[in-house]
């Protein structure tokens, strides 16, 4: 949970500094929301996660799965919400969304191998 805070802070610092290197018409104004979102949704799969290894470590691949298909589900519906109620740049939006969504996605994956890699020797 920790690397996923720093990793959260490494954008909060790239969106304030964005706007003083005026690239920050390549960010939508929900992008806070959209931060929001990641955050919370990290902390849910971390709590999940963990409620799954409660001495059943075996189980940890399959709460893994689901942590997984409920982040895309939760994104596909979060992105509905938000085109539903009258969005302005909807492609702006989705983009920026994306983006976030493979840098958590592939974040995530790399931490869980040098999780694993850890502990295989053991």
């Amino acid at each position: 949970m920790l690397r996923t805070l720093i990793f959260t802070v490494f954008f909060i610092i790239v969106f304030f500094l964005a706007k003083y290197f005026g690239v920050d018409s390549f960010l939508h104004p929900k992008r806070w929301l959209i931060l929001g979102f990641f955050v919370a949704f990290s902390f849910l799969m971390h709590r999940l996660i963990d409620m799954g290894l409660q001495g059943k470590e075996k189980n940890f691949i399959a709460f893994y799965l689901a942590a997984t298909v409920l982040r895309l589900i939760l994104s596909l519906v979060f992105i509905g919400i938000e085109l539903y109620f009258g969005l302005q740049q909807q492609e702006l939006f989705i983009i920026n969304f994306f983006v976030l969504y493979l840098f958590y996605t592939v974040f995530e994956i790399w931490n869980l191998s040098r999780n694993l890699r850890q502990n295989s020797g053991k």
